[in-house]
């Protein structure tokens, strides 16, 4: 298989099976054997292990001895505490950076902004979901505080399945996302902190919602872990 640019063969293993998790194609406590994903992906085993430890560790898989790794389940009260961690942290980091960041990332931000536009009129899904974790990442480094970072960055990874591209596709989300992102950006351009810190909550309130929406049962039942 092909392994896209500055990822390791067990993360690209690792971000298609969350992908297909998310998009319920493996269901809660199926279990995923070791083997059998090995030949799928025409691989050894150990790149395969890698990748199912990597998804343990954000929970979207568990483990267990003697049973292996299978799909994991979580509450859709869980993963509304993950998202309420993350979108105040992420909050703080876009006000931060309204009132910290260099001119010239200020411009990159912009910069990011107008290519997902591109992605978005285009309807690419995966170019936009790219583009989407560069912009996120660029306002957590602007905010020029290490620790926030850091934790910001530790939130999202363990989310990112559920920022899958797949998650772009439903309900508008992408165009939605899009003009989120614009008033973000206009109150960095702004240097006014508090409207960026505002629009980005709103904008990972509406991010939650729209993974809840997706992934809750009519049954009520838990929902896919994230990771």
């Amino acid at each position: 298989m092909d392994n896209a640019p500055g990822k390791t063969l067990s993360q690209t293993i690792s971000d298609q099976l969350a992908e297909e998790i998310v998009l319920r194609r493996f269901q809660p406590g199926e279990r995923l054997d070791e083997q059998s994903i090995a030949t799928r992906f025409n691989v050894s085993r150990s790149p395969v292990r890698d990748a199912l430890r990597q998804l343990a560790s954000t929970r979207l898989v568990e483990y267990q001895p003697r049973r292996g790794f299978s799909v994991a389940a979580m509450a859709a009260s869980d993963l509304d505490a993950l998202f309420e961690a993350s979108g105040e942290i992420e909050a703080l980091c876009a006000k931060l950076c309204a009132l910290r960041a260099a001119p010239s990332e200020r411009k990159r931000i912009e910069f990011v902004h107008q290519q997902a536009q591109q992605a978005m009129a285009s309807g690419d899904a995966k170019a936009y979901a790219e583009l989407n974790e560069e912009f996120h990442a660029l306002i957590y480094a602007g905010a020029r505080n290490r620790t926030l970072q850091d934790l910001a960055l530790s939130l999202r990874q363990r989310l990112a399945p559920l920022r899958s591209r797949g998650f772009f596709v439903a309900e508008n989300r992408l165009q939605h996302s899009h003009v989120e992102h614009e008033a973000i950006v206009a109150a960095m351009l702004a240097h006014d902190g508090e409207a960026a810190a505002a629009a980005m909550n709103s904008h990972a309130a509406n991010s939650a919602m729209n993974v809840l929406q997706h992934l809750r049962t009519d049954t009520g039942r838990p929902v896919a872990s994230v990771d």
